[in-house]
This record gives C-alpha cells, sequence and structure tokens, in this order.
C-alpha cells in the first residue's frame, strides 16, 4: 500500500531545489550585472583613466628624492592655485604631494586641471617647499613640467608644452611658463615666455 505521504515529500523536495536554484541564479545574474562597474586596482586606474578638466598642468620630479615640490599655477583673472589654496573658479589642484612621506607608490607627481577652457594668460610655477635632508646643498631638484589642453571631453588630450625646470635651494619659486590661450585652447603665437610673477599663498601644510 502506498503512503500518502510520499508524494507530498517528493514535491516539498523539489518546490525546495527550485527556490534554491532560482536564487543562485539570480545571485549570480547580479554579479554579472555589477562587474563593469568595479573598478581597476588603483594602479590601473591611474594609467587608464584620462585626466579631468580642459587645461592639464603636471609636475613630476625624480621618485628617489624625497623633496616637497609645490606646483602653482593661475588662470586669466583668478587666483593662483597651490598647496595652500586648491581651487579657485577655474583651477584645482588634484594632489598636493609631499615626496615620499606618506606616499606608498614612490611617485613624485602633482597635476592641476580646469574647468572648461578660459580665454587669456596662464602662469605655471614650481616652488621648492622642502629639500631632501639625506642630500647636501644644492637642492638640484629638475622636474619635468607640461601643459596639456583637452577639446573633446577627454577623448583628445593634446601637450602644448613641456620643459624640464631646475630648483636650487629651498624657498625658491620660478616661473616656468607664461602663456596666452585664445578660447579653442590655441596657443598665441608670441605669447609663451618665463618673465617671473609669484604666486605662492603662504600656508602651512
Amino acid at each position: 500500500m502506498l503512503d500518502p505521504f510520499d508524494n507530498h515529500d517528493e514535491a516539498g523536495g523539489t518546490l525546495y531545489r527550485d527556490v534554491l536554484s532560482l536564487a543562485l541564479m539570480g545571485f549570480l545574474a547580479v554579479i554579472v550585472l555589477l562587474l563593469p562597474y568595479i573598478n581597476p586596482r588603483g594602479t590601473q586606474a591611474e594609467a587608464t583613466t584620462p585626466p579631468p578638466g580642459s587645461v592639464i598642468v603636471e609636475i613630476t620630479w625624480e621618485s628617489e628624492l624625497n623633496a616637497d615640490v609645490d606646483l602653482w599655477i593661475q588662470a586669466p583673472n583668478d587666483l593662483a592655485v597651490g598647496y595652500s589654496n586648491k581651487g579657485a573658479i577655474y583651477f584645482n589642484l588634484l594632489r598636493d604631494d609631499l615626496g615620499q612621506y606618506m606616499d606608498p607608490t614612490m611617485i613624485n607627481h602633482e597635476v592641476a586641471y580646469t574647468r572648461g577652457i578660459i580665454p587669456g594668460e596662464y602662469i605655471v610655477n614650481i616652488h621648492a617647499y622642502r629639500g631632501d635632508y639625506a642630500k647636501p646643498p644644492p637642492m638640484d631638484v629638475r622636474c619635468v613640467v607640461s601643459v596639456k589642453i583637452d577639446t573633446e571631453n577627454g577623448s583628445v588630450v593634446v601637450p602644448i608644452l613641456g620643459t624640464t625646470a631646475r630648483l636650487d635651494y629651498v624657498g625658491q619659486e620660478i616661473t616656468v611658463f607664461r602663456f596666452t590661450l585664445n578660447e579653442k585652447g590655441v596657443v598665441q603665437a608670441g605669447s609663451i615666455n618665463s618673465l617671473y610673477k609669484p604666486l605662492r599663498v603662504f600656508g602651512s601644510k
């Protein structure tokens, strides 16, 4: 004689397996949908993500030097931007690099960018905030300074200026570039010079 409860148990087991399978499939579907939004590791993100902004100014100096060099920039008719004033109407300083202090990457690099291209004169300075105490004077820090223009929202970034500048002592501030852009981001002929203009706003780090 058949037990009437056998069919009930079999139906319940089937229902349990179906619910479990559906839940597992739903979980896997959520993971697949989220994969494109998971950020890559920091080094990969930095290498593949174009810098934001329209006018991009960058400085780098030797990674083995534990020296603190500061980028100071000024957009037309705006305040100077640097470590003690990281944002103005147009420019923003993304990172104040302190040398090897609190820096696991050991890359000495600072970058600033504008929101939009503002016609007029731009000024780019570098300042020796702190030297490498392991090295005797003179300071002798060589900075690679570059200016790029992005007119296509990250798809086309064009270098327009680049040089290597030298800082010899702590406290020294030099003007690396002064140049004038039109509304399309084109450098005005004859406008490039390095006539010194101090930009640094005093403040503590």
